[in-house]
């Protein structure tokens, strides 16, 4: 049984309510996590629990804290803080502590809004301190088409719970590079781009990410950090990731099921 699943005791009916057993079911992990930097607390995230420090380091990417892996000193687990979270408050030290500004954080610039962020305003505010991805990678329609199986097939908590996200990274040639599943989708992305950002392997260019949801604003502003230049997604997008990938140079997919996908954005890129 993956760690990513726990055990619960149903009464499951059959047959509609004339009969009725005592079975076991597997549930997808859900635990909080706290993220701290230097010691301060800028999140707590409800999360399935394993790779917690790439899912910390994907945070801070995305969030703004960071913008490279040269910028985190360490991650390490607070137990001796705080014994009683068993693991689930992660500190991030940073090479220079000193430049960490709360303020920074993109997450807290669009949820303390009142008045209510326009559309433009959003983006904007992302693309501030990066241009708009000019990656001449290219890659095909079939073979876009053909990794969502591949994905289901690295699937091994979703298989066992029905209740788990995934995230999976491809090489533009299709080569599977890493699958990170989590409960929350936006936690899944995070983990694989987490896990690039401590191998030293970002900006990710020329690849692929494959989301199992939808693509909403915030998951094309995570790519859009990691500087992935294709994002494909097997549920619908939202009018505000198709505005961003149109303004941010990214090719956007969604809708890919069977022999059949939208095209919302970059085009070009797919032959």
């Amino acid at each position: 049984m993956s760690a990513a699943a726990t055990p619960a005791a149903i009464l499951r009916f059959e047959h509609g309510a004339e009969r009725s057993s005592e079975k076991v079911d597997l549930l997808a992990a859900e635990a909080p996590l706290e993220i701290r930097v230097e010691g301060t607390s800028v999140a707590v995230v409800m999360r399935t629990p394993g790779n917690d420090r790439e899912l910390a380091a994907g945070f801070a990417l995305t969030e703004g804290i960071v913008s490279g892996h040269n910028e985190i000193f360490d991650i390490t687990s607070c137990l001796e803080t705080a014994p009683a979270a068993k693991g689930n408050v992660i500190d991030i030290g940073l090479t220079q502590p000193t430049s960490f500004d709360t303020s920074r954080l993109t997450r807290h610039v669009f949820t303390s809004s009142s008045c209510g962020v326009c559309s433009k305003a959003s983006i904007a505010l992302v693309m501030k301190d990066h241009p708009a991805i000019d990656d001449p990678s290219r890659t095909t329609r079939n073979l876009v088409m053909k990794l969502p199986a591949i994905l289901r097939e690295r699937q091994e908590a979703f298989a066992q719970t029905g209740g788990l996200h995934a995230c999976a990274l491809f090489n533009a040639d299709g080569t599977l590079v890493d699958v990170k599943e989590d409960v929350g989708r936006h936690n899944a992305l995070d983990k694989v781009i987490g896990a690039a950002l401590l191998a030293k392997q970002l900006p990710l260019a020329g690849h692929i990410v494959l989301l199992s949801g939808r693509a909403s604003f915030e998951m094309m502003q995570k790519a859009y950090a990691a500087r992935i230049p294709i994002v494909a997604a097997i549920s619908a997008p939202s009018s505000l990731a198709v505005e961003f990938a149109r303004e941010s140079g990214q090719t956007l997919i969604g809708f890919l099921r069977g022999e059949s996908m939208n095209v919302y954005a970059g085009a070009e890129r797919l032959e």
